[in-house]
């Protein structure tokens, strides 16, 4: 099936705009033209789309991904380049989901505290919470933001 811009911009859920811009930077060599100049996209080029926007999620610039996509098209030669950058955004990925997971647990921890200070009317009554105060799957973040985290890590190797 063929697709005008507007169309596969749709199923990208992209603005038609995005599309252009790839186009311009070089992103999009397997797409073709109309007599007229207007691109003309297959359901094949759905698969290169969406690995140019995974791609770019994982914080590639458009230079990363266009000497992706140059390799791509220059074959099997450069197999080893591609599975190299793919493992190196992997990496970035997983990091930032580690992170994340970590941001995720404060925010967990967060909520508990503030919902003990909503049940005591104010959050003065939870300024001396020792660690047994706080359940066991927080204990590590309120660790963390009272000190108790190195002391937690020394203890922990020895």
């Amino acid at each position: 099936m063929v697709y005008t811009i507007g169309e596969m911009a749709r199923k990208l859920n992209v603005a038609p705009s995005t599309l252009r811009y790839y186009d311009k930077e070089g992103l999009l060599p397997f797409v073709e033209r109309r007599e007229g100049g207007s691109r003309v996209f297959k359901d094949s080029d759905l698969e290169w789309l969406a690995v140019i926007q995974c791609l770019k999620e994982t914080g590639m610039s458009i230079q990363e991904i266009k000497s992706f996509i140059d390799w791509c098209v220059e074959g099997d030669a450069t197999i080893e380049k591609r599975l190299a950058l793919i493992r190196q955004q992997r990496e970035a990925v997983e990091e930032k989901l580690k992170q994340l997971s970590q941001t995720l647990d404060t925010l967990h921890y967060k909520e508990w505290y503030y919902e003990k200070a909503r049940e005591a009317g104010t959050c003065a009554a939870l300024e001396h919470l020792q660690a047994e105060d706080v359940p066991l799957e927080f204990r590590h973040i309120w660790a963390r933001g009272h000190g108790e985290w190195e002391k937690q890590q020394d203890s922990s190797e020895n």
